[in-house]
């Protein structure tokens, strides 16, 4: 599973865990929902640490425990590197 995808997927159960909203969890984190919702519908595959952190707040969960889920165990880092880099 690729990084984006399991983030992607972490926040979708936080919110389903804490019986929240996408747009609820954006009001509580101060987080746009613009920006939770091109990151969560594939039009941004990043998303800050700091924007990550904020989402955690707004969900009332550490950090460190958002990453403790069994999604990150076996997760690949996107290949960033333009076309040319990659020739």
């Amino acid at each position: 599973m690729l990084l984006c995808t399991a983030v992607r997927q972490r926040i979708i159960n936080l919110a389903d865990e804490r019986n929240i909203t996408l747009h609820k969890l954006s009001l509580n984190s101060g987080i746009p929902y613009s920006t939770l919702s091109s990151f969560m519908n594939g039009k941004s595959n990043s998303i800050t640490l700091t924007t990550l952190l904020h989402l955690c707040e707004g969900a009332n969960v550490e950090l460190q425990d958002f990453f403790k889920d069994p999604l990150f165990k076996e997760v690949e880092a996107e290949d960033v590197r333009t076309s040319s880099e990659l020739k």
